[in-house]
């Protein structure tokens, strides 16, 4: 198991399966030295977690706690093209925030991918970001995340 690997696992979490894609693209693609996930959503066992525009429906504390979750399933669609998650240095968060119109807080809701993604990967975590309020996601989710990583051979 990689130090990642260790690192969630000392949080109580684990690298889950790839989320099976919604429509016609894969869950990451890799060139070169980068791979870039899709935005991934709060899936877990295959399911949506939450529903609905942050601000109205959910809370902002629950949506941290889904950002979390689409960061945890960004990773294993990096895993499922890098193995050895030692190797990643993550370099780029994109986060998307379904806001009802008079939220503002997307950038602490984006927090939870960010902080799951520093306490994983420690000083390799450490990124770019941006967070957007949308007016709606996939299946009405939420939040969605997607990140860029680079590869040490």
């Amino acid at each position: 198991m990689s130090q990642v690997e260790d690192r969630l696992a000392a949080m109580g979490l684990s690298v889950p399966d790839v989320v099976a894609p919604l429509a016609s693209y894969v869950p990451a693609v890799r060139y070169a030295d980068t791979v870039q996930t899709s935005g991934q959503l709060p899936m877990v066992d295959g399911a949506l977690t939450a529903t609905g525009k942050v601000g109205a429906q959910v809370t902002p504390e629950q949506a941290t706690e889904l950002a979390r979750t689409c960061a945890l399933n960004a990773i294993a669609a990096v895993k499922s093209l890098v193995p050895d998650l030692d190797t990643v240095r993550v370099v780029k968060v994109v986060g998307f925030v379904a806001s009802d119109p008079a939220f503002t807080g997307q950038p602490a809701v984006v927090n939870g991918a960010s902080e799951l993604l520093g306490a994983a990967f420690g000083a390799d975590g450490v990124h770019a970001r941006s967070a957007v309020g949308v007016a709606v996601l996939p299946l009405d989710a939420p939040v969605e995340v997607e990140i860029t990583v680079v590869v040490r051979d």
